[in-house]
């Protein structure tokens, strides 16, 4: 009885039953992975995209088939959630606290600073690179299931 040259399984007939390569066919060579599916994103860009709208592409993320089973891509979903509601809270505190001790033109650095981590994360993601902020981080990565 032949063997697929792909996932090692027993076969009967012109294609394997299991992973649905051709029987016969050239075995990739090592190292290769199959491009994604077509219409579908590489893995960096998919969890550059995370972030690029706040938590509404993060929940889109994992909503979407083909991505909210990977790992990585669900961690920086559940990150940029996290982060974001994080960020509005916190200035939303922050502005309140400026404005009641009379310091309300400190209020844009504490805008800026969220857009920075939300840049700082997105290009990050993108280059392939996951960071692991100190409070929600953990949370995102359990969330993940990592």
């Amino acid at each position: 009885m032949p063997f697929c040259a792909s996932c090692g399984s027993s076969v009967s007939g012109s294609f394997c039953p299991k992973c649905g390569s051709p029987i016969g066919a050239a075995a990739p060579p090592p190292g290769y992975s199959a491009p994604p599916a077509a219409g579908g994103l590489a893995d960096n860009v998919a969890a550059a995209l995370c972030y690029s709208l706040g938590f509404i592409t993060g929940i889109l993320f994992l909503v979407l088939a083909p991505y909210n089973q990977n790992r990585n891509i669900r961690f920086h979903a559940f990150q940029s959630i996290f982060m974001n509601v994080a960020c509005i809270v916190f200035s939303m505190v922050a502005h309140a606290m400026l404005i009641a001790i009379h310091l309300w033109e400190f209020g844009p650095l504490v805008s800026l600073a969220c857009f920075g981590l939300w840049l700082y994360l997105l290009i990050q993601a993108y280059q392939g690179k996951t960071v692991v902020l100190p409070v929600i981080g953990p949370f995102a990565q359990q969330q993940a299931g990592n």
